[in-house]
């Protein structure tokens, strides 16, 4: 509509549908036209108009563009609850999609594949295989998007009317729009299904390249995000297709830069010449920096991608980190993560530069900003070892100038900075000791508690200082009393005379009688038994030399690193967290009973929705030396329901994906492992399982009151552990009245929270609520939980990926049972996403091989060897994770009885 046609908008008249009726069926076109955008006008702001749908329809029969137009976006929007009304439209589809206006032709089949109904699916066929064959490239480009739509709708259909090789034709098209749509339909098929359906070979390379530099620029982002997928054959193909692609780097639209920053960095990884490497590391720098110019918004993204490129390849700005300097008008958020970027490109080089910036952010009035830098300043101290005095130099400047939140900050880093270097700083603990009263933040207290007792032989009134803070210990934060029950505990040994002693005596009395901490209450009673025992022992324990701390700048293990990297340009790089924590994958699979001999495999499809991660919020952990991570609360979990069509953005050319709508699920199924029995929780009962349901992992839990008091506010945490799982959300249970009971299903994330160590199925859980302490207990799931939907292998590829392991890698193990059917077997283990791959007999025995995969890509390679009815079954698995294999073995054992 045009600008003039806010009248439509506003009506005074009454019976407003009735007139609407009459307009809509005016002999004159002029009166029609401003009926049917009066019916857009209405439906725009949520007026129901459904009723006048045939009317409306009947208006389809007309050379008019703008008409035309108007009544499909009508159309689109109720096909949905007049599905057998909208049949009625189909025959003007299927004219217009021959009409010889090129834009009527294509408007029609984007119309068609935008109106999600299984009934006009099937008409939809004909004249989409027209439409991709089409003289005219702007009915092709649509038609090549029209396929995805299709395919997202009924896949089956697609694949079998060979919508699918037609579309990898068109990526030798002569029209580099086409190839654009060409690409951007096939790579939304392919994340949408399990098969190797988009599959870049030295051909289709070649027509990418030449697409490139012709088409859009979101064509180019579209073939660019293709070529980063594409492997190179060798250090040669990689440079020739670099060259190719560097010239986007100049690019005005920062989307092609950041894809194209991405491809190359892919392309690298191939490269062995250090000069071909050294040039395009100057090469990118350039339009990286030119991306800080734009506005803020796009400021943030760039410089969060920008953080993950500098911890792979920091040569990259290592000579531009004047441009990551802070301007007095950056927002907040642009200002923190140029920070982190100047920490991660600190240098004994330009150091001095970083430090004279970092001191003029802690003057100015933003409260966290000043912290930051003040915290920066540590880091670069514990970064470089040349630059450390220079940057205690620095902090002690700042704590001279007094202001509070700067001088507590800058106690908490010089704690750290004393970790890194022991017995290096330690002579101005005089001068932090003269700003001991300003302290009032638990966190800088803290730090301060553990100078004075980790140095207690150095400071000749450590006593007397640390009593200053033991006056008011039963209403410090845990984090304050747990610092001072250590540090009272190390003066005690370092210096066992009578003040020590009396105060020890009070330390432990208020952390074991006077407290409802259980983390105090446990680390008190420890020492106490230590100290009566053993006082060599505690020693030993508690003035033990302690690891040295190493710089923390570079967070992301190497693997998660590069995932992100791939990712760039995608909110995954923006988050820091790989798609899969953000992003559920409900995949349905469709297994093939398969006796033949080996191999062959069968097919899985999936598709999208989004979860929602949560983040965590503060409480207490089971002791010291757990995780000090989050209690917090979670949800009914989402399911996926409807999708629901962009309505504008399909007809008039953006041809956006669908949304899909959340809606709670509600839990079910058997009864669930008692965790807590109600003797131990007083009165409540928790039983728990994890369990996995339409390709998402869920914590079934559920909670029985047998007490005498209302139970609410029910909250839950779990401690680190070797997948990361931590909840995925609030956790939601009603008020539990005496007798009642509650269900739900917690949904849950993964690589979140991962502890280090051999791989475990112990998941340790903490839940409280607001009329009870803490309760822990110990879950111990089941492996195969984890077993993904696209865990399935070709034959081939089982084969291959078989010989491509090292022997080393290949475990076996007899579980004690039987089977009583292969064929029931191979039904009940693929049930549980464990595929069969094939089959083969050894004398009187069956051989079965079966793959399965966990998330991050881990395949599984099973092989069984059992006789039907005859206990002793041999299981040998390879994988390229050997320390997970003993997990496997458990599960294959839960799974075969």
């Amino acid at each position: 509509m045009s600008g003039h046609d806010s009248k439509y908008f506003s009506t005074t008249k009454k019976g407003e549908i009735p007139e609407l009726k009459e307009e809509l069926n005016s002999q004159y076109k002029d009166k029609k036209k401003d009926a049917v955008k009066k019916v857009i006008a209405a439906m725009t702001v949520g007026k129901d108009v459904s009723s006048l749908f045939t009317d409306v329809v009947n208006c389809m029969q007309t050379e008019n563009l703008e008409l035309k137009k108007l009544v499909y976006l009508y159309l689109i929007n109720y096909a949905k609850s007049q599905p057998d009304l909208a049949i009625l439209a189909v025959n003007t589809f299927v004219k217009d999609s021959q009409d010889p206006n090129p834009l009527i032709r294509a408007l029609a089949v984007r119309t068609m594949g935008c109106i999600r109904v299984d009934k006009i699916t099937e008409y939809l066929c004909d004249p989409l295989q027209r439409c991709l064959k089409d003289d005219d490239p702007y009915v092709r480009k649509t038609a090549a998007i029209c396929v995805a739509k299709l395919y997202d709708i009924n896949a089956e259909l697609v694949e079998d009317r060979g919508f699918l090789e037609t579309l990898k034709d068109l990526i030798s098209d002569n029209n580099p729009m086409v190839v654009a749509n060409a690409v951007a339909a096939l790579a939304e098929i392919q994340e949408n299904s399990t098969q190797p359906i988009f599959e870049i070979t030295s051909h289709t390379l070649s027509k990418l390249l030449a697409a490139l530099n012709e088409c859009t620029e979101w064509g180019q982002v579209f073939i660019l995000d293709a070529l980063s997928r594409y492997k190179a054959a060798d250090a040669r193909e990689a440079e020739n297709i670099v060259e190719r692609v560097t010239p986007r780097l100049q690019h005005a639209n920062c989307a092609v830069v950041l894809s194209a920053v991405k491809m190359i960095l892919q392309q690298m990884e191939l490269i062995t010449g250090t000069d071909v490497v050294r040039n395009l590391c100057k090469k990118m720098a350039p339009p990286l920096v030119t991306l800080l110019s734009a506005e803020p918004e796009i400021q943030y993204v760039a410089l969060r991608n920008i953080n993950l490129i500098v911890q792979k390849r920091p040569t990259i700005l290592a000579h531009e980190i004047k441009v990551f300097f802070c301007k007095y008008n950056d927002p907040i958020y642009v200002k923190m993560e140029k920070l982190e970027i100047m920490i991660k490109l600190a240098s004994d080089r330009n150091i001095d530069q970083v430090l004279l910036e970092f001191k003029e952010y802690a003057t100015e009035v933003d409260v966290d900003f000043v912290r930051k830098a003040v915290r920066a300043i540590g880091r670069c101290a514990i970064k470089l070892e040349r630059a450390a005095e220079r940057c205690i130099s620095v902090l002690l400047e700042l704590i001279k100038i007094k202001v509070n939140y700067v001088v507590q900050e800058a106690i908490i880093v010089i704690k750290d900075i004393f970790r890194r270097y022991p017995n290096t700083y330690e002579s101005i603990i005089a001068t932090l000791c003269e700003s001991l009263d300003t302290l009032d933040e638990p966190e800088a207290k803290a730090s301060m508690i553990w100078i004075i007792g980790e140095y207690a032989e150095r400071i000749d009134n450590a006593d007397e200082l640390l009593e200053s803070f033991l006056e008011s210990f039963p209403e410090e934060p845990a984090l304050v009393q747990l610092q001072l029950l250590t540090a009272t505990v190390k003066l005690f040994l370092k210096k066992p005379t009578e003040g020590p002693q009396q105060m020890i005596q009070a330390v432990l009395n208020n952390a074991t009688v006077e407290t409802d901490n259980p983390d105090l209450r446990d680390r008190a009673y420890i020492y106490w038994r230590l100290l009566s025992t053993d006082p060599e022992a505690a020693k030993d324990v508690v003035l033990a030399e302690k690891p040295v701390i190493s710089d923390d700048s570079n967070l992301l293990d190497s693997s998660l690193l590069d995932e992100l990297l791939a990712n760039i340009a995608t909110l995954s790089s923006v988050y820091h967290k790989p798609p899969d924590s953000f992003v559920t994958r409900t995949k349905s699979a469709s297994s093939r009973p398969d006796d033949e001999e080996f191999p062959d495999g069968g097919e899985t499809a999936y598709s999208e929705t989004p979860s929602h991660a949560v983040d965590n919020a503060a409480a207490s952990a089971r002791t010291s030396t757990a995780s000090h991570s989050s209690m917090q609360a979670a949800p009914t979990a989402p399911a996926p329901a409807s999708p629901v069509p962009d309505l504008l953005g399909d007809l008039i050319g953006l041809d956006n994906s669908i949304v899909p709508v959340d809606q709670p699920m509600t839990p079910s199924g058997p009864p669930l492992p008692v965790l807590l029995p109600s003797s131990t929780g007083q009165g409540l009962q928790i039983s728990a399982q994890l369990v996995r349901r339409d390709g998402q992992i869920f914590y079934s839990i559920s909670f029985e009151n047998s007490s005498q008091i209302v139970l609410d506010g029910f909250m839950i945490q779990f401690n680190k552990n070797t997948f990361g799982l931590a909840a995925g959300g609030p956790l939601q249970v009603p008020a539990l009245q005496p007798g009642a009971s509650a269900r739900t299903l917690l949904p849950m994330i993964l690589f979140q929270n991962v502890s280090p160590g051999p791989p475990s199925t112990l998941l340790q859980v903490a839940v409280k609520n607001n009329q009870q302490p803490v309760w822990y207990f110990n879950d111990k799931f089941s492996f195969h939980v984890f077993f993904v939907e696209d865990g399935r292998m070709e034959r081939a590829t089982f084969l291959e990926t078989w010989k491509s392991l090292p022997d080393a890698n290949e475990v076996a193990k007899d579980l004690p049972l039987s089977i009583h059917s292969v064929d029931a077997t191979i039904e009940h283990l693929t049930a549980s996403n464990v595929f069969f791959v094939a089959k083969r007999k050894n004398a009187n025995k069956d051989v079965m091989y079966l793959s399965a995969k966990i998330p991050r890509g881990i395949p599984f390679l099973i092989e069984i060897t059992a006789a039907v009815g005859i206990p002793g079954i041999k299981c040998a698995v390879k994988t390229p994770s050997p320390e997970m294999t003993p997990l496997l073995f458990e599960a294959m054992e839960t799974l075969l009885k």
